[in-house]
């Protein structure tokens, strides 16, 4: 084998993935995971495991699979992680712990994500299970939430021996890995499902339907319901949009709606009668990670589909690898385009797009070239079906409800990176409720810190 390169994951044909819904990337066989397991060099300072938000230990359990010993490598990910199936699947590797790899330096970095998904996959079906604590320590937790910030927290907390409950507003546990990340990305009933499973089978109860600030708030958890702690964990689900003329007609839509439609809805599935709508051309606003999704989507539901961005690709903030998969499933790229007014026909559908041409100017305070408008550009992009992919915040509901939480000018929780700490006695914070939306390895990173912090908090308390 070529040790500069990584073992090739298999796919399916972009011409067949592009009308259905099952998993684009099929993953390593065993063969392949221990043959890619063997460009590991072992480093005594591994790189690697600092560019993982969760410091999980890379080389232990490459190691591992490269000796064939697959439930040891999941006993040791186990340890650090409680969703590594879903990790190996949307974690941007390739920013993080692949972007350290020695190995990168002189060709291509190790496959750690699909090494993690392989794992993952292996113990689940060979029925591995976590094993709860024996023996709780009698104090309880709340956690807000059941993404990956909190499904995080609660495991981590539950290892540690506390009585853990997810609060949960939808219907279905999960989170964003739920109602936000397309099924040919993450399957929901063998990988997310099973993942909450294995939280539960840590001990952590997870209630559904629970809308907090609505049927009951955050003081009267930790004053009335016998909780010593909270985890806010709720995620950024309230989605942005431009503030353009027709914005508000029919066939316009936040890409949390048409996602979480067709997610929890299974509109992918024909057997299910689900309210969507997706025009025969439809225009995705966004160059992120959830445009790609919504795109993908509405192209498999049988639409023509363009994605219209304001800068060009080099700034498009998605995955290359998203980016690479939708150009080979067809989706058309407006680069350096811009939306300035959406056309309603007489019943109050949308009938077109109103653009203009961009170029990139100065940096702005991100860093990245600040788009200008180019002259005498305007035209008319031919869609009837147009979704907002512009990022999303917080929702406002829980801090609004909650006395002494400090919240910052973005409406988002506002608790120190390091352990998680609120404003407020006893309430902790993390994931995209504090950041804005970010990724689900970040989400589990505070996670993760938070379940540290509440559990020094309340070992002193």
């Amino acid at each position: 084998m070529d040790v500069l390169k990584k073992v090739p994951v298999r796919e399916q044909d972009p011409k067949v993935r592009a009308t259905n819904f099952e998993e684009v990337c099929l993953g390593y066989n065993k063969d392949e995971a221990m043959e890619e397991a063997t460009r590991c060099i072992k480093c005594k300072n591994p790189k690697c495991v600092t560019g993982c938000p969760v410091s999980i230990d890379i080389p232990g359990f490459i190691k591992e699979v490269e000796e064939g010993n697959i439930e040891e490598a999941s006993k040791v990910i186990a340890k650090y992680s409680a969703l590594p199936a879903v990790c190996g699947r949307v974690c941007p590797q390739e920013s993080q712990c692949e972007e350290r790899c020695i190995r990168g330096i002189k060709g291509e970095p190790v496959s750690i994500g699909k090494l993690e998904r392989f794992v993952a996959d292996w113990s689940r079906e060979h029925n591995i299970k976590p094993q709860p604590p024996e023996t709780l320590n009698g104090k309880k937790v709340a956690v807000i939430g059941s993404g990956p910030a909190g499904l995080t927290c609660a495991g981590d907390l539950a290892k540690l021996g506390y009585d853990v409950t997810i609060f949960e507003a939808l219907h279905e546990a999960g989170g964003v890995l739920v109602y936000g990340i397309p099924e040919f990305r993450l399957p929901k009933e063998t990988v997310v499902k099973t993942e909450i499973d294995n939280v539960r089978e840590l001990g952590v109860k997870i209630e559904t339907n629970v809308v907090i600030g609505k049927s009951t708030t955050i003081d009267e958890l930790l004053t009335e319901e016998g909780f010593d702690a909270v985890f806010v964990g709720s995620g950024a689900g309230l989605p942005k949009f431009m503030g353009i003329p027709g914005e508000n007609a029919n066939g316009v839509f936040s890409a949390n709606e048409f996602l979480t439609r067709n997610n929890l809805m299974k509109a992918f599935d024909e057997s299910y009668d689900s309210p969507i709508v997706s025009g025969k051309k439809v225009a995705v606003v966004g160059g992120g990670n959830v445009a790609m999704d919504a795109a993908r989507t509405a192209l498999r539901l049988g639409a023509e589909v363009h994605i219209v961005y304001r800068r060009s690709e080099a700034e498009l903030p998605a995955r290359v690898e998203e980016v690479h998969h939708a150009k080979e499933e067809g989706i058309i790229f407006n680069l350096l385009t811009n939306p300035e007014e959406i056309l309603v026909d007489e019943n109050g559908r949308v009938k077109g797009m109103v653009c203009v041409e961009m170029e990139l100017g100065e940096p702005d305070a991100s860093g990245r070239r600040r788009p200008v408008v180019k002259a005498d550009s305007e035209f008319t992009l031919d869609v009837d079906t147009v979704i907002m992919s512009l990022g999303t915040s917080p929702n406002p509901l829980i801090s609004s409800t909650t006395e002494g939480l400090e919240v910052n000018k973005w409406k988002c929780i506002v608790a120190d990176e390091v352990n998680g700490k609120t404003t407020k006695e006893g309430v902790y914070a993390g994931g995209d409720a504090v950041t804005g939306a970010a990724t689900v390895i970040l989400a589990m990173g505070a996670g993760k810190a938070a379940a540290k912090g509440i559990d020094e908090y309340l070992s002193t308390k």
